[in-house]
């Protein structure tokens, strides 16, 4: 029998596979650790001095199954500053427990990582989006119902983090005057997430609008959570890749998410890149 510990997804876990990572990939103090959505890998593509590692040989990742998540930790520069892109989640929706999902962000920490830019690709409830918008996200409404901080608390971790501006106001100017720079129109609304992997019922959408909701995914909400716990300035943008389901004749699938992620690229590698280059 194995005398090993079973891996918990806490804070011992993440600093050694923060280990794993800074010797096989060098990293040191990052500016910015980027957690990409569902196509916008391409950003990916775009960081220079690139050192991939996937995420199978990552102590407590997981292999990647969705389309659009390449499954890959990198490492190098954008915009000329040291960044960390996670390109691809493992989600809740795929069997793993909200503290496994969401562990890359403690990773990231352990890492040196104080500043996390979010991303994702969100069906639009807010009828006036269009597919292709780019939405800073104000807040968040967690229907996943349920939490990456419950269990014992962790040395690094607050434990009743206060949740009422998760996101940085002073990162969501900086990402508006980066789009004003750039004339690139940014819209702003509420995320709220799902458990998924359904799409939503046409009277479940109705429901999120009355709750004040603007777009809708499956991720997010957990990791941020987590990095409001443990103390990282959030910063996030929903890439609105089609009106939530119901509010379009049209019947809902993953391929037409990621063509319209696809076409929204330049928009956002462009606005990632800046960005990161004014933090």
């Amino acid at each position: 029998m194995s005398s090993q510990m079973p891996r918990t997804h806490g804070a011992a876990d993440a600093r050694a596979a923060a280990d794993v990572v800074r010797a096989r990939l060098g990293v040191e103090s990052p500016a910015c650790a980027i957690i990409l959505g569902s196509g916008l890998g391409g950003l990916a593509d775009r960081i220079a001095n690139a050192r991939r590692l996937p995420y199978a040989e990552i102590p407590g990742f997981h292999a990647t199954h969705v389309v659009g998540h390449q499954g890959q930790l990198i490492a190098g520069t954008l915009g000329g500053r040291e960044v960390i892109a996670l390109a691809g989640r493992f989600h809740m929706y795929e069997g793993h427990a909200p503290r496994v999902s969401a562990f890359p962000v403690r990773v990231v920490h352990a890492l040196g990582a104080r500043t996390l830019f979010v991303s994702n690709a969100a069906g639009g409830i807010r009828r006036t989006f269009s597919a292709g918008d780019l939405m800073v996200i104000e807040d968040h409404i967690n229907l996943q119902f349920v939490n990456p901080l419950s269990g014992p608390v962790e040395a690094t971790d607050e434990r009743f983090p206060d949740m009422s501006a998760p996101y940085s106001p002073r990162l969501k100017e900086l990402l508006r005057e980066t789009a004003k720079r750039l004339r690139l129109p940014l819209q702003s609304g509420v995320y709220v997430g799902l458990l998924g992997p359904t799409y939503e019922t046409l009277a479940e959408v109705r429901m999120l609008e009355k709750l004040g909701a603007d777009a809708t995914g499956m991720s997010t909400v957990n990791e941020v959570i987590l990095a409001n716990a443990l103390g990282l300035e959030v910063v996030g943008v929903s890439l609105i890749s089609n009106p939530a389901a119901g509010l379009s004749p049209e019947k809902l699938s993953h391929a037409d998410v990621m063509r319209a992620a696809e076409a929204a690229g330049e928009k956002f590698v462009a606005l990632v890149t800046e960005f990161v280059k004014a933090l």
